[in-house]
């Protein structure tokens, strides 16, 4: 087996994550996986070699506050965060840990540029490398208006205005995948799977967690963002998303996990 390219360290599962993984999985790049779920990494040291806390670990010098996602105190060394200066997961590191590369399109980038041959996943010119990146940074608007509603979902304490800001970038975002599926295309870019695809699968899979938060919303008095009726409103949009979520490439990481919050929502 080839040495890792990349050691990540996150909460598992985690659909931004799989983007890297599924890169990896499609172009021959080897990964080193740490971590574990979200409500365990406060007993984790963060860390190139991170790793559950043993006896005498987790002393005041690593105590750091908790931010986004996460509450109380977490365990972060000073070199993570010279490597990660954002402090956030998904982490990834070079072999030797001295090189931090964070933000998980980021990470998939880096996987496809570690790719020992030539792949397509990038497209096949700069221009269409371009246009992968404008797609992933789409993405990026609607990915941080679903992660605040997502983590006001998980707490019970979503409000109006944040269901309104998460309205408003999933339309904007399926609108413009709707349109690049427009009229007959099987890929976001050119004529081959690409990053945009796997980000948009990953991003998708994520915000379809609201379902495990059924209840809140109700409480809450607020529709359902993802559910049957975006079928009618951007079907090109979501045939694509199971179609790539039928993938031999997205089922190891993507079919856990939402078959998990089928379970959760028979």
């Amino acid at each position: 087996m080839n040495a890792p390219a990349l050691r990540i360290f996150s909460y598992l599962p985690n659909p931004r994550l799989a983007k890297a993984t599924i890169a990896a999985r499609l172009c021959g790049v080897t990964l080193e996986i740490r971590g574990a779920p979200p409500r365990e990494l406060a007993r984790w040291l963060w860390d190139f070699d991170a790793h559950p806390l043993g006896d005498g670990e987790g002393a005041g010098e690593t105590a750091r506050g908790a931010r986004t996602g996460f509450s109380g105190t977490l365990h972060k060394t000073d070199a993570f965060l010279a490597a990660q200066p954002f402090g956030a997961v998904p982490a990834a590191f070079s072999p030797d840990g001295k090189v931090g590369v964070f933000e998980s399109n980021a990470i998939a980038r880096a996987v496809v540029r570690l790719a020992p041959e030539r792949t397509r996943l990038y497209g096949d010119d700069p221009y269409t490398a371009s246009r992968v990146d404008a797609f992933l940074d789409a993405s990026l608007v609607f990915a941080r208006d679903a992660q605040v509603y997502l983590l006001k979902l998980a707490s019970g304490s979503v409000k109006p205005p944040t269901h309104e800001r998460a309205r408003a970038a999933r339309d904007a975002y399926l609108t413009g995948i709707e349109q690049a599926l427009a009229p007959a295309r099987s890929f976001l870019v050119g004529d081959a799977l690409t990053l945009a695809d796997i980000v948009f699968a990953a991003e998708l899979a994520l915000f379809s967690a609201e379902r495990a938060s059924r209840r809140v919303l109700e409480a809450a008095s607020l529709r359902p963002l993802y559910d049957d009726s975006l079928r009618e409103a951007h079907p090109r949009a979501l045939a694509h998303f199971a179609q790539l979520c039928a993938h031999p490439a997205f089922t190891p990481d993507l079919g856990p996990y939402l078959e998990k919050l089928d379970g959760r929502n028979p």
